[in-house]
């Protein structure tokens, strides 16, 4: 249910949850988001049995006084506004327990209110261009199970972090810690940590006394080595160590059984290591850009991987024991040296997408058609060989939705295209591309058709009839049909010339038609006869007519 509220400036639509939260005309919940509020509407605080109020995404300046009479709020988000301050009468809201003021340009200072809902157990303070956190908030709250410091500017936590003893889920993503901050080894309840994208030289072994640890991701740091001691984080199923300086990873690792995925991308690890292989329960493997050559043997038995990233190496071909992991959804093979497929790849049944941009095939791989579940397929060439054409029987990749086939050699496409009922994105940007198929008409689920820098002059009269076609480029070629002021003008301008051709085509063939006909009834022959120039000495069939024509039917030619 919706229901009007006015304010001063606005008049938005406040949507009210009808089941189970509202009960006997009583609101429990508010969605007041994306409505270009600059301030919040007085008439919300009538609804004093609020429990839920969304606020975020608008230009809201200040939170009124009247904030106060919220005294069952349990959630508020005003994430994504314009608060520079919060009033003291936010600090009245006992109830409190999930409030969100990510976004904005809020003074440290305060913040200091925030240390008085001691019901709080969600914190989200994300790019608030924070430099420390108040001790306050550390020292007051004892309930909080999630604090989100991603995007500031902190270098070190206060000690007083030790008191969030509930805390489950810390994100202190993109801020400037050079060290890890050793305060969380004794916060025992962490499941989550995320340290992604800051400056961190060393995990300290205390890390190990994070038994319930989940997921901790440090990512994008500077670290060289890992502490043996993680292995006692006997929960971790998700790391993230992707680029950093490792060459290598502890063997104690090996004692983590409830991996499901981990991320080693842009290490110099140079092989694979050989506890990864050990990790049956993997679901998850990144291992772009670690200077790999080849696989190990025992890679196949990781037979529940359902992604898995090989891009940026220095892989001649495709290792085999890729074709032994059947549950196999993603593919990331872009960027290596390989130059063929192997013909097992069809045993990857269930393989949806498939990168193989920036490789050295000198044809278009055909293996790839025996994936009949491939949804996506990424095979552009930005260096090195050239692609010149797609094969027809590229219409045996039914369930496809997403084709990118940008920077080759093409000429042509096949003709096939239009009989693809799933094709949906279709990428041939930077091709030599003279014309479109007729046929590329049929592929009515198609939304993008990505053409600019070829060599196009005309577009098919019936592109039109796309009719979910929402993106068309076509910057970068000789058009002539539409001409190239019109194709600037969008997509629309391109469909009413199109429409205003055929149009004219189809009045200029009924006129043909209708002479046609004209003709033939006064006895000049066939159509065909009339169009043939006269040689001399000649007369027209007519004048060859050795008796009257039986009237209202032309007589029949003399057979020479």
């Amino acid at each position: 249910m919706s229901k009007d509220i006015k304010s001063v400036e606005h008049s938005p639509k406040i949507h009210q949850r009808n089941d189970p939260q509202h009960v006997n005309d009583r609101t429990f919940f508010i969605d007041a988001s994306n409505q270009s509020l600059t301030a919040i509407p007085l008439e919300i605080f009538t609804f004093t049995e609020l429990e839920e109020v969304h606020l975020e995404n608008n230009q809201i300046e200040e939170i009124p006084q009247e904030i106060q009479r919220l005294k069952n709020i349990r959630v508020l988000y005003l994430d994504k506004n314009n608060l520079r301050s919060l009033c003291p009468a936010l600090g009245l809201l006992s109830s409190l327990e999930r409030l969100d003021l990510s976004y904005n340009p809020i003074f440290s200072s305060s913040l200091l209110v925030v240390s008085f809902l001691h019901a709080l157990r969600e914190l989200r303070l994300y790019q608030t261009d924070l430099k420390e956190i108040p001790v306050v908030i550390c020292k007051n709250l004892h309930h909080l199970e999630l604090l989100g410091l991603t995007g500031n500017h902190l270098k070190c936590l206060p000690k007083e972090i030790v008191n969030q003893t509930k805390l489950r889920e810390i994100y202190l993503k993109r801020n400037q810690f050079e060290a890890f901050p050793q305060e969380l080894c004794v916060l025992y309840n962490l499941e989550i940590i995320d340290l992604d994208e800051n400056k961190i030289g060393a995990i300290p072994e205390e890390i190990g006394h994070l038994t319930g640890l989940q997921k901790f991701y440090v990512a994008s740091n500077n670290l060289p080595v890992l502490p043996a001691s993680l292995c006692h984080c006997s929960q971790l199923s998700v790391l993230d160590l992707s680029h950093n300086l490792l060459h290598s990873i502890p063997k104690s690792l090996t004692e983590l059984r409830k991996m499901t995925e981990i991320g080693l991308s842009g290490n110099r690890l140079e092989k694979v290591p050989y506890l990864i292989c050990r990790w049956t329960s993997l679901h998850l493997l990144y291992l772009g850009n670690t200077g790999l050559h080849r696989l190990r043997g025992s890679f196949r038995h990781l037979v529940n991987l359902r992604c898995l990233d090989l891009s940026q190496n220095h892989l001649d071909h495709c290792p085999l024991q890729i074709c032994a992991l059947k549950n196999l959804e993603v593919l990331g093979l872009d960027d290596n040296k390989i130059g063929q497929l192997p013909s097992e790849l069809g045993s990857l049944s269930k393989l949806k997408i498939l990168g193989l941009t920036g490789n050295e095939f000198l044809s278009f791989p055909e293996e790839v058609l025996s994936l009949a579940s491939l949804e996506k397929l990424y095979i552009g060439q930005d260096q090195g060989f050239k692609l010149t054409y797609v094969p027809e029987h590229i219409r045996k990749l039914q369930s496809l939705k997403e084709l990118y086939i940008e920077n080759n050699h093409l000429e042509y496409l096949p003709v096939s295209l239009g009989s693809m009922p799933n094709l949906e994105v279709l990428d041939c940007r930077h091709n030599l591309l003279k014309q479109l198929p007729d046929a590329i008409c049929q592929a009515q689920a198609l939304k993008e058709l990505l053409l600019e820098d070829n060599l196009l002059t005309h577009l098919p009269e019936n592109l039109d009839s796309l009719v979910n076609l929402k993106v068309l480029t076509l910057m970068d070629n000789p058009m002539e049909e539409p001409p190239k002021e019109v194709c600037a003008e969008g997509n629309e301008v391109i469909w009413k010339y199109l429409k205003e051709k055929r149009n004219r085509n189809i009045m200029a063939t009924k006129i043909q038609a209708w002479w046609r006909g004209t003709m033939i009834r006064k006895g000049f022959g066939k159509f065909g006869e009339l169009l043939k120039p006269r040689k001399k000495g000649k007369t027209s069939p007519k004048d060859k007519k050795g008796k009257k024509d039986v009237k209202g039917k032309p007589g029949k030619e003399k057979k020479k």
